[in-house]
């Protein structure tokens, strides 16, 4: 089971069907935002997006996205952090 969401608040993602696991990524501290297209993932038109912030768990990951959907919540992503990042300074 894999389910996500975003916010202008933060990056919402929960992984798991036994063992469930529930990540939150603020804005505020996204540091990077990559997606990744591997050889079936290109075959399939997927992508996985990479959330990454300075937390020791690791990044978050959305993994089987539509490669289309995948580029715009990169855009979304990087648009709101760099807008976070404004309202800091």
């Amino acid at each position: 089971m894999h389910r996500w969401e975003v916010t202008l608040d933060a990056v919402y993602a929960r992984r798991g069907w036994f063992l469930q696991q529930w990540r939150i990524a603020p804005m505020s501290r996204i540091q990077t935002v990559d997606t990744v297209r591997g050889p079936l993932e290109q075959r399939f038109r997927l992508a996985t997006v990479t959330v990454t912030t300075a937390s020791a768990k690791g990044p978050v990951r959305i993994d089987g996205l539509d490669h289309e959907r995948a580029e715009e919540l990169v855009r979304k992503l990087t648009a709101v952090t760099q807008a976070t990042d404004g309202d800091a300074t």
